[in-house]
């Protein structure tokens, strides 16, 4: 590959896919919406997943291209877009970030809406490799705020996650955007274990030096809380979420990562180690 495109390139997975990229030898071409902004080490584009003449644009001489945007109600719609015009660019790879359990008949409605893109891209006629990482460790900074309290507080009871830390999702789209043999494959992307939230903040403890401690919450309560910092649509989609989880239904590990990547995937412990001082930070 000579140039691969990072959609979402200042995103918790972009900006950790650049280096990883860079360091296997590729140039990057970096998308953001931000007209001020430039990322190091690539050659920064600017453009909009709803502005498809910006997006062509972006794609002109790309090599390959890994798709993914942020969360919106029409994510599904503009991804299609951007695999259209990713073909009809010449793009010779597209990488697909979706979700895990993505299913079509999925209560879930992000899990839905990945399923949908999925199912066209398959069908498009370019060489296309999908990643389905888990719940992401990282989502943890957003709560940095009530952790800087000493708590967690989440809808899931005592049910466990294989939850992945974004860098190993860098690290395996890396790889799969610029090695051969993954053409048609689907990848589901976990950490080494299924950790529940009272295991999630046991690590935290450890590492803050302080306690952390985990409060199992209603939806309701859940909701109550964000309500005003989300759009109602992705509220409610982040409450089926949680469901999901509380389920069960997203506990299974797969070994993806160390087999794509060749090392362990980063347990929350690790996470916990390296994040701690932007958990400081918030107190």
């Amino acid at each position: 590959m000579d140039t691969v495109l990072v959609t979402g390139a200042t995103g918790t997975v972009g900006s950790a896919l650049i280096p990883a990229l860079r360091a296997r030898g590729v140039a990057v071409r970096a998308m953001t919406r931000d007209p001020g902004r430039s990322v190091p080490g690539a050659e920064t584009v600017v453009a909009d997943l709803g502005d498809p003449e910006s997006v062509a644009a972006a794609l002109k001489g790309v090599d390959a291209a890994f798709l993914n945007s942020p969360s919106a109600a029409d994510a599904a719609a503009h991804q299609i877009r951007f695999a259209d015009l990713a073909r009809d660019a010449g793009v010779n790879r597209l990488v697909l970030l979706s979700q895990y359990a993505a299913n079509a008949g999925s209560p879930v409605r992000f899990l839905r809406w990945h399923a949908e893109v999925e199912e066209y891209v398959g069908k498009l006629g370019i060489e296309h490799t999908v990643l389905r990482p888990n719940l992401y460790l990282q989502a943890l900074l957003a709560f940095s705020r009530t952790i800087a309290q000493g708590f967690i507080a989440a809808p899931i009871g005592d049910a466990a996650v294989s939850a992945i830390d974004t860098r190993d999702i860098a690290d395996s789209a890396a790889v799969v955007l610029t090695d051969p043999g993954h053409a048609g494959k689907t990848y589901t992307l976990t950490g080494p274990r299924a950790v529940t939230h009272t295991e999630i903040a046991h690590a935290l403890s450890a590492v803050l030096g302080r306690s952390v401690v985990f409060h199992d919450t209603s939806a309701d309560q859940f909701a109550a809380a964000l309500s005003g910092l989300l759009p109602p649509w992705q509220l409610d989609g982040l409450i089926e979420d949680y469901a999901h989880y509380a389920r069960g239904e997203a506990a299974e590990v797969h070994t993806s990562v160390a087999d794509l990547t060749g090392h362990p995937a980063r347990d929350v412990t690790d996470f916990a180690r390296d994040h701690a001082a932007a958990f400081e930070a918030a107190r």
